[in-house]
């Protein structure tokens, strides 16, 4: 009996050995990225929040565990707080099509507005990109995602990224850079949150008052 309780604990604890080693591998997630628009110097643009320039290069990779690195919202019902949009339709944020033409963004009025992606199904994230505009160098203000199970976002909402700094869209203050917009999109790591909505929330940009949306990709289990 004694030798069997033995055997047992060895068993266990190879098998936390082995989840431990699973939890631990992670790979860097890899991007379909859309052809580079604009070159040369952005116009200046100012702001107290902007992020240092990369002068072109790539964002810094984004890892996520071993087998989350699926994009989740591959044609999913897109809902938004604008239902008519000014140009394109709400279905082109989830078509996986990047590219910066007429024909793939979305335009919304002016003010806070948002973008509402369905998954379906609670899924379990571990990233997400955004890509609002990239034919000009620009910055999209306010731009926050949050997660919740709820679909009208009253209940079990979690803020995954927000660089409001000064808490203009009344959604709290978020710690984040602003950027400016290319076609490398704006991706960014979450941690294993739980949800079947995911809402991106902008308020117009340095060069006009509208907001728009030219792709959104959710990564997860």
């Amino acid at each position: 009996m004694k030798m069997n309780g033995m055997i047992m604990a060895v068993v266990l604890a190879g098998l936390a050995v082995v989840a431990g080693a699973q939890e631990a591998a992670r790979v860097q997630l890899k991007i379909e990225l859309p052809k580079p628009q604009f070159t040369g110097t952005p116009k200046d643009i100012r702001s107290p929040n902007l992020e240092p320039a990369r002068g072109g290069k790539p964002r810094p990779p984004v890892d996520v565990p071993a087998g989350a690195d699926k994009v989740l919202s591959r044609d999913c019902k897109v809902t938004s707080s604008d239902p008519e949009p000014i140009i394109g339709e709400l279905e082109y944020i989830t078509d996986g099509d990047k590219e910066h033409d007429a024909a793939t963004y979305v335009e919304l009025g002016p003010g806070t507005q948002w973008v509402q992606v369905d998954l379906g199904a609670e899924k379990e994230i571990h990233a997400a990109c955004v890509w609002h505009y990239h034919g000009e160098a620009r910055v999209y203000r306010d731009v926050i995602c949050q997660i919740s199970n709820d679909p009208d976002f009253i209940d079990g909402v979690v803020a995954v990224f927000n660089n409001d700094h000064d808490n203009s869209s009344e959604l709290g203050e978020g710690k984040e850079k602003e950027y400016v917009e290319d076609h490398y999109g704006r991706p960014f790591a979450v941690n294993a949150v739980k949800g079947r909505y995911v809402r991106f929330y902008s308020r117009g940009n340095t060069s006009n008052e509208m907001n728009h949306y030219t792709e959104v990709e959710i990564y997860g289990r």
